[in-house]
């Protein structure tokens, strides 16, 4: 439940803050006519997005057992890179993405009103349909774990619901919120669940038997982490961690893992310090 709550909350926080700052920046322009299109665009995303999560959910019905785990891993392998573009794209994009969404109001604008509704469609379906992939992926390990499908959901209903209250006080101005930080602590968090889905995705795909290995055990913890103890069902809800793990599981799992956190990390590293140099010469400047 932690992690999808932290899904929900990142990805809607995401979504809250493209729509606050869409509708911000047209209130401030006093361009208020428009604000029904940027509801419309919003609206048509969140349509999409439940349309994609009920097909993702009623399509694979009806296969055979091969099949739907070669589609379960399919998607948790594509759920990941969708999650770690957005993790980077983030970290990068978290201090411009106000001045790039009001560069595209005013060529939306000036183009044709009715863009607006696309502007908005784009910049939070994205959100949507990664959050409904991911909350597909983690609904599939709960069902194959013989938990209810409704702890997940719950979480992510949850952190989307936070998620919008903290956008509307951001709009509002009554918080602020460090984005750079938010984001750097919960990438970090959402990398080590995506590695757990990609290791849970590759083990879809060994019984699909589309990988080999799905009997070669690199560790069998299952005496001492019993996957139906509340421990192991924590583990396996937050982490996807699996017991009995395979060899190319957990190849897989620190082949995603240490690479990206590192990357990341340095990403974030060198951004701190230029931020640093950059105000540093800023007041260097002002006092002389």
């Amino acid at each position: 439940m932690v992690a999808n709550f932290l899904i929900g909350l990142r990805e809607g926080l995401e979504a809250a803050l493209v729509v606050s700052i869409l509708v911000a920046y047209l209130v401030k322009s006093d361009r208020r006519q428009l604000l029904p299109r940027i509801r419309l665009g919003v609206g048509l995303a969140i349509v999409v997005s439940l349309l994609f999560g009920a097909l993702l959910t009623f399509g694979p019905k009806g296969l055979t057992f091969e099949a739907q785990e070669l589609i379960g891993g399919s998607l948790s392998i594509i759920a990941v890179g969708f999650v770690t573009w957005m993790i980077f794209w983030m970290a990068r994009a978290a201090k411009g993405l106000s001045g790039q969404l009001r560069t595209k109001i005013d060529s939306a604008v000036e183009a044709r009103p009715w863009s607006l509704v696309v502007v908005a469609l784009l910049a939070v379906g994205r959100e949507g349909l990664e959050t409904a992939l991911f909350l597909w992926a983690a609904t599939q390990t709960a069902l194959r774990a013989g938990s209810s499908t409704v702890v997940p959901l719950t979480g992510a209903l949850l952190g989307i619901l936070v998620a919008v209250l903290l956008g509307y006080l951001f709009y509002r101005g009554a918080i602020k919120i460090n984005l750079t930080r938010f984001f750097t602590w919960t990438g970090a968090f959402l990398i080590i669940v995506a590695a757990g889905v990609l290791s849970y995705g590759v083990h879809d795909l060994q019984e699909a038997r589309f990988l080999p290995g799905l009997n070669d055990l690199a560790f069998d913890v299952s005496a001492a982490i019993p996957p139906t103890s509340w421990y192991g069902t924590l583990l396996k809800g937050v982490f996807n961690f699996s017991p009995a793990t395979t060899w190319l599981e957990l190849v897989a799992w620190l082949g995603y893992a240490v690479p990206t956190l590192i990357i990341f990390l340095t990403l974030i590293q060198r951004r701190s310090r230029q931020r640093t140099i950059v105000g540093v010469a800023a007041r260097t400047e002002g006092t002389s």
